[in-house]
Order: structure tokens, then sequence, then C-alpha cells
């Protein structure tokens, strides 16, 4: 996931005043006054001098000085002085925070969000100036998307005071809970075999479809069943959802629409209401429909008519019909682009334009029924009859599109017929009763300092990366259809006709109540240590004083009884 430095550098205000505060100013040009010229910083032919005899160094031609701010002291004692030639004064008070703060702002820009931990930890000066820069933003978007329920304000503070870095922090260690305990919740309510599950986790709400042909929604948190549409005449394949906007298809070729209600808690009204405007009924496919997804101006459909429809949300119109060689099973949209599966095959198209960008012959061995993308939309993962999982990334040098073998997997024995992608999360379904958590933390190359798409090409020329998954889950009989992951939890539906939720927000508590305690004894540890510092330098004076007594004490001989007899003796 190769990440280029943009053409045009955001600076947060904090960080602009704090990088340029009196005394660490940036001088503009018209303000230099030819005095200021000569003194502040004089080079003047800096040419060295090729004629100078051997032995002696380099001479150059006049005299170059280097002067640093004002208030801004250094000691040179550290230079080699028999590497500086004459005429040059150096005086070394500069630092990184004396550079223009567009200059630091890309050199920040270069991090990955490890690195960027570690600078903020340095000093409280890269603390504040780390913290507030808006790489961080880039880094929470290219994995997770915008926040749905946050609105973004100029400061580059989120909703609830959480900077883009807290946010950061917070998902990530989110993420991490699915490694540990859960509880499975068991929704009941279908009468036949579940086909299709979606989890629309912004409004913590559930929709499931299946052979009985009834859409029912589900509240995520308790796990009660709030509403359920009428029977629609097929078995329902495929929905998909926002806030705004719920979409259902089956075998009878028909899209079923339902337009969000102001005010409504639940926001559908999936019973019928007395206004007509709130429901509509699309049609255009000559088949069954088995995918659907949508964007914020678009529809997208597949159907076993070997079509792909992407429909206008506005005027509820088909503008765009793309033609594969075969049915179509899976499909996944990210901007201009939609990747599709048919057949065996999988295809990404330009949707602006209808035209085929790239395809992969022959990804699985049989059908290729299951696709997932991650957000920046650079990586696709399918599943397919063999029961393999393939990862791809999309590679554009400027002229075409390619798509490059990343890994594989091959965690189920049978068909996988659904998957789920939540950064660093791939979750698959298969007909074999399992489902698997791959984490592909290592595989998505978000470092910015990644040479780019020519560095991945030659990775992928390699050979394949074959890795078991992180974790197995059972608890279905067979045939599991669908599946889907967000806020912590998993939500499957197979051919038993009940849905379960496998929730992760214990693993999620535990993990907090050890960080609490983890940062309670590191507390104790520094505050024993600056105690035992404390008692060392204490000793270390009373040791210091007994030193010098000893080194100024007179040192006398005594002579013995006998000794002074004998003398006086002689």
């Amino acid at each position: 996931m190769a990440f280029e430095c943009p053409n045009t550098t955001e600076l947060s205000p904090n960080l602009a005043h704090f990088v340029a505060n009196p005394g660490i100013g940036v001088v503009e040009p018209n303000q230099l006054s030819p005095k200021s010229l000569t003194e502040g910083i004089a080079i003047s032919n800096f040419v060295p001098d090729t004629k100078s005899q051997s032995g002696k160094g380099v001479k150059l031609k006049g005299a170059s000085k280097i002067y640093s701010k004002k208030g801004i002291k250094a000691s040179v004692s550290a230079l080699n002085q028999s590497s500086i030639p004459s005429g040059v004064v150096f005086d070394c008070g500069l630092s990184i925070t004396d550079l223009p703060p567009a200059l630091i702002s890309e050199i920040l820009n270069c991090l990955d969000p490890k690195d960027l931990g570690v600078v903020s930890c340095v000093s409280t000066i890269f603390q504040r100036v780390a913290s507030e820069h808006h790489a961080w933003k880039q880094f929470y978007c290219e994995r997770w998307g915008l926040p749905t329920a946050a609105l973004t304000v100029d400061s580059g503070v989120v909703d609830d005071d959480k900077s883009w870095k807290e946010l950061f922090v917070e998902r990530e260690f989110r993420s991490k809970t699915f490694l540990g305990r859960y509880s499975i919740d068991v929704l009941y309510g279908h009468t036949e075999a579940v086909r299709t599950v979606f989890l629309l986790a912004s409004a913590k709400l559930i929709f499931t479809s299946g052979y009985d042909s009834i859409v029912r929604m589900w509240d995520m948190e308790n796990g009660l069943s709030i509403a359920s549409s009428r029977p629609l005449g097929c078995t329902i394949r495929a929905v998909a959802a926002d806030r705004l906007l719920l979409v259902a298809g089956g075998t009878d070729g028909f899209i079923h629409c339902w337009m969000a209600v102001e005010g409504l808690p639940h926001l559908f009204e999936l019973r019928g209401s007395q206004n007509q405007n709130t429901e509509v009924r699309l049609w255009g496919h000559e088949g069954p429909i088995t995918s659907l997804a949508l964007d914020l101006t678009r529809i997208y459909s597949g159907s076993w008519d070997t079509t792909v429809r992407v429909w206008d949300r506005h005027s509820m119109k088909c503008t765009v019909v793309l033609r594969h060689s075969d049915w179509v099973w899976a499909l996944v949209p990210h901007d201009t682009t939609v990747a599709s599966t048919s057949g065996s095959d999988v295809y990404v198209w330009d949707t602006s334009s209808g035209a085929l960008m790239t395809i992969v012959h022959n990804a699985h061995v049989g059908n290729t029924y299951a696709l997932a993308r991650s957000h920046t939309g650079g990586f696709l993962f399918t599943g397919g009859e063999d029961g393999a999982i393939h990862m791809y990334e999309i590679v554009n040098d400027g002229f075409e599109s390619k798509a490059w073998h990343v890994a594989a997997w091959v965690p189920h024995s049978a068909a996988v017929y659904s998957l789920a992608f939540e950064f660093p999360w791939v979750v698959s379904a298969s007909s074999d009763g399992k489902l698997a958590l791959i984490d592909v933390r290592k595989l998505l190359r978000t470092s910015k300092r990644a040479l780019g798409k020519r560095a991945s090409k030659v990775k992928h020329l390699g050979g394949d990366i074959v890795e078991p998954p992180q974790r197995m889950l059972h608890g279905f009989k067979s045939n599991l259809f669908s599946v889907d992951i967000g806020a912590d939890r998993i939500v499957c539906g197979g051919e038993e006709g009940v849905v379960r939720i496998w929730n992760f927000t214990e693993a999620l508590e535990i993990e907090r109540r050890v960080r609490a305690l983890r940062g309670i004894r590191l507390e104790q540890r520094m505050r024993r240590r600056k105690l035992q510092t404390e008692l060392s330098n204490k000793s270390g004076r009373s040791d210091q004083c007994s030193v010098a007594a000893k080194k100024n004490s007179v040192t006398c001989i005594w002579p013995n009884k006998r000794g002074m007899s004998g003398k006086l003796k002689a």
C-alpha cells in the first residue's frame, strides 16, 4: 500500500505556530536589508581553488560565514578543526525545529505510524509536533475510512474532543481484540436458511434475509428483532445498507429499496407505511441478483444474467451496464472502479467509462464465489470453490492496470462462499461450517517509505506466500453462506436458519484492564527508580566526602615503646 507525499502540504495551526516561534522564525527575503544579508549569512564565490598546493587542504575563494540565530548558542569544540577550511566560521546551534514548517511537515509525512509515535516520545517538543501532524488522519482513513459519526473541524479534532492520533490508537487497539475472548449470541427468527447478512455498525443494526424471502432488522447490542418486511416472494441473496438507503435483491431480478425515515430510531420502516415514497423497486436484470453494494451516489448490482449494473441513487435509473462472460457472483466498488467475480475470473472495471481495466483469469479452481477489498481499493481478496483465499494487489503504472498475486491461504476443506474485510482482518465463511480469521497487517504495505509499485512488482514475482490463518471459529454444522465484520463483532448466517454473532467486547474490556494494571506497575517502577536514584545520589555525596577526607588526612608514624627504648639506650 504505497503512499506518496502530496504535492501540497497541510499544516495544522498549532504546528505552524509552534515551529514559527519568535527566535526560531523564518525570515522572508523581502524583509532582509543589505546589512542583514552581509551580517547574517555571507557566502560569496564559494568555489574550491583547484590550484592549491598538496598537503594544505582545499581553499575556498572568499570568506564564508554562517551565524546562528539570536538566542541560540552552541559549542564547536566537537568539530574537527582540521576538516574546516580556513575562512569558514561555524556556529552549530541549529536543530530540526529551526527548519521551515513545511519542511518539517514533509519529513514527518514520510514516517509510518510506528515511527511517528516513536518521534512523539523523544521530547515534549516532538510530542506536540508529531501528535498534531495531519498524517494521523491519513493513517486512519487509509485503513478504516472517515468516521461516519464524527464531524471533522479545521483544527484536526473530531467529535468527542479526540484528535486523529487518539482515534487511530484506539481503533488499532480495538482491532487486536479478535484474538481474545468472545461470547456467542444466536438470533432466531428465520424459518429457512439465511443467505445474506449485513452489519451496519454506524447505526448498530444487522440486516439478514434468505430463503424465507423476509428481510429482518436486528439490534446489534441486545440481539432483539426490531422489524421485518413482508414476504418479497423470492429468495433474497443480497442485502446492503447505509444510513440513508437499504437495498435487497433476489431471484426475481428486482432490487427492493427502502428510504430512511427521518426521526425513526431504527432508520427504516420495513413493515410498510402510508407514505409509499419510502419504498421503491428497480428492475433491469433478467436473472437472479447475487450481490449488491452502495456508495454515496450509486447502487451496484450483480446478477446471473452476466451483468453488473450501476444505478444512480438520485434518479434511480441504470447508467452503466458491465457485461461478463459468466454468472456474476460478487462485486465490491471503490471510488470510480468496481471489482467483480464471474465464473472463475476476477474483473476490475472503470465505472465512469465502462472500460475493463484488468482481469485475473482462473483465480480459483472452479467458481470464484467471494470477494472483498481493502478500503484504499488497492488490494483484493477472493474466495472460491477450491476452499482457497487469494490476495491480489492492483498496480497501475500509468499505462495499464495489472493484478499481482500477493498471498494465498487454504484454511477450508470446502468452498468459500463469503469474505469480509476490516483492517487488518479478512474473515471467510465456508460450507465446511468454519470461519477463518487472517491477519494481513504485514502484507498491506502502509509504510510511506515504500518505493512504490515497482517494489511490489518485484516482490510479487518471487512466488506465493502461503500462511495459516490466525484463528478458526467453529459452531455451525455446515454451509455458511454469508459473513460480515465490524464493531468488535462477527456476524454469520447459514443453512441452519439462525444468525450467530461472535461478540469480542469482553476481550476489549479485559485488554483495557490489563493495560491499566500495566500502567500502574510502570508508574510504581518509575517511582522506585526515582527513589533509588535519590538514595544513590545522597550516598554518593557521603562517599565523596570520605574520599576527600582520606586524601587530606596527615599520615603519622607512631613509634612503639621498644623502638623508643632502643634509641634512648643508644
